[in-house]
C-alpha cells in the first residue's frame, strides 16, 4: 500500500506532459545519423553522442554481422564463467595499445566500470575524492564503496588540494573525475590533478566517456591529449559514444586489472557484452587510427558551430569540446525551446532541474564529424529565432544587470 502511494504521488512527468514539454524517450524510427526520422519526419540530429559519426558505418555493421554469424547472438553468461569469447580478450589487447596501459577489461557498460571499480578499489578506511560535477556512475560507484567519499568543487585545484590535506596519508586516496563533463563539455584539469596526487600520494581514475574518440591523438583521449597517460593511474572508456557500441573497459596495469576481475562485482555478476558489440567496437577503432580525417572534421564542425553560437550571442558556459552548452537559464524556456525545435525539425536535449539548478538550465547541443556546416548553420538559426521570440537574450542581460 505504502509503496503504491509513493508511486502514484510522483506527477512530474505527468505534469510536464499535460504542459506538452515531455521531452524523454521520443522515439527514433532510423539509424543514429545527423538526420532521423521521428514520427515520419526528417529531423536535424544534435542530441547525439555519436561525435565520430560510426553508427552507420558499412565497416562497424559488416563486422557485427560477421559475429553474429560466427558466435551467435549472446554469450549466455559473465566474463567471469562462461562469457569470455576470444574476440573480447582481442578487444581488451587493442584497448590497452589504444590507450596506452599495459592492460585493459571490458564490461557490459560504463556504467557497470565505475560501479565495479570505484567500490570495489578503496576500503573502509580509505578515501574517493570526486569533482562535484562528476557523472552519476561515479557518484553511485562511490556510494557502494565502503570508504570515505569526499567532494571538492568544479575543477577547483584549491578545493581539492584542501580536501587533499585532510586526508590521513597512510590510505588510499582515489580521485575520480570525468575526463570532459558530459554537460558543461569542459575538460578536467588533469596536469595540476597529476601534480597535486603526486604531492598527496593519490591515485587518479579518469571517466574519459566523452574524450575517447574526441581528444588526443586519433582520439586517444584526455590524458593523451594532456600527455599525462603514465600519471593517471586508470583510464576508463564506453563503446556507447565515439566507438558507436555498447559496453565499457578500464585500462590499467596488469596488477591492477588482476585485482579488477577477480572482485569487480558488477563484472562477475554481468552477462558479458555480445559478440556483434566487441566486433563494431574493434572495427571503430581500426577506422579512428586510419582516418584521423574524421577526428578533424569533428573538430572543424566544433569551432564553426562555437563561431555561430558567439555571433549570436548565446552564452557556452566554459566548453573546450564538442558538447556545447547552450545557457537558457530557466526551466520552463528550456523545455519549450525544445518542443518547439523538434517541431521545427531539431533535436536537442534539455538539462534541467534537479541535474542542474533551475538557474543553469540548458540545451545539450552536441556535434558529430559528420554533420555538415549547412546542417549545423540552420540549426543554430532555428534555436536563435525560437530563443529570441521567448526572451532568452531579455532574460540574460537582466541578470547581468
Amino acid at each position: 500500500m505504502l509503496l503504491k502511494k509513493k508511486m502514484l504521488a510522483y506527477d512530474i512527468p505527468a505534469k510536464v506532459q499535460a504542459m506538452g514539454f515531455y521531452p524523454y524517450f521520443r522515439a527514433i524510427e532510423s539509424e543514429q545519423d545527423t538526420v532521423v526520422k521521428i514520427n515520419g519526419e526528417d529531423i536535424l540530429m544534435f542530441g547525439s553522442n555519436s561525435y565520430l559519426g560510426l553508427t552507420i558505418h558499412p565497416k562497424l555493421k559488416e563486422a557485427s554481422k560477421a559475429a553474429i554469424d560466427k558466435y551467435g547472438s549472446g554469450c549466455a553468461g559473465s566474463r567471469f564463467l562462461n562469457g569470455t569469447l576470444d574476440i573480447h580478450l582481442q578487444l581488451e589487447k587493442e584497448l590497452a595499445d589504444f590507450v596506452g596501459k599495459e592492460e585493459a577489461l571490458v564490461f557490459s557498460t560504463g556504467f557497470q566500470v565505475n560501479l565495479g571499480v570505484i567500490a570495489s578499489i578503496p576500503g573502509r578506511h580509505d578515501y574517493i575524492i570526486i569533482d562535484d560535477l562528476d557523472h552519476a556512475c561515479i557518484i553511485d560507484g562511490s556510494r557502494l564503496s565502503y570508504a570515505k567519499v569526499l567532494k571538492y568543487r568544479h575543477n577547483d585545484m584549491a578545493s581539492l588540494e584542501k580536501v587533499l590535506s585532510k586526508c590521513e596519508p597512510d590510505k588510499i586516496k582515489l580521485i575520480a573525475v570525468d575526463g570532459v563533463f558530459s554537460m558543461e563539455g569542459d575538460l578536467a584539469k588533469l596536469p595540476e590533478i597529476v601534480d597535486l596526487a603526486k604531492k598527496y600520494q593519490a591515485n587518479i581514475f579518469v571517466d574519459d566517456a566523452h574524450g575517447l574518440g574526441v581528444m588526443g591523438k586519433n582520439g586517444r583521449g584526455t590524458a593523451d591529449h594532456f600527455d599525462c597517460t603514465d600519471d593517471v593511474d586508470m583510464i576508463m572508456g564506453t563503446f556507447s559514444k565515439s566507438l558507436a557500441s555498447i559496453g565499457g573497459f578500464v585500462a590499467s596495469d596488469k596488477d591492477t586489472i588482476n585485482y579488477l576481475k577477480h572482485n569487480a562485482r558488477s563484472l562477475i555478476f554481468s552477462a558479458s557484452i555480445a559478440p556483434a558489440n566487441a566486433a563494431s567496437v574493434l572495427a571503430a577503432l581500426d577506422i579512428m587510427r586510419e582516418e584521423p580525417e574524421r577526428l578533424e572534421r569533428l573538430w572543424d564542425n566544433t569551432r564553426f558551430a562555437m563561431k555561430l553560437l558567439n555571433h549570436y550571442g548565446f552564452d557556452t558556459g566554459h566548453t573546450e569540446t564538442p558538447i556545447i552548452p547552450i545557457m537558457i537559464r530557466d526551466d520552463y524556456k528550456t523545455f519549450q525551446l525544445t518542443k518547439e525545435l523538434l517541431e521545427d525539425g531539431v533535436f536537442v536535449n534539455p538539462v534541467v532541474s534537479p541535474a542542474v539548478p533551475s538557474s543553469s538550465s540548458l540545451l545539450r547541443y552536441s556535434l558529430m564529424a559528420t554533420h555538415t556546416h549547412d546542417q549545423i548553420q540552420e540549426s543554430i538559426e532555428k534555436i536563435h529565432k525560437i530563443a529570441k521570440r521567448l526572451g532568452v537574450f531579455e532574460d540574460q542581460k537582466k541578470a547581468n544587470v
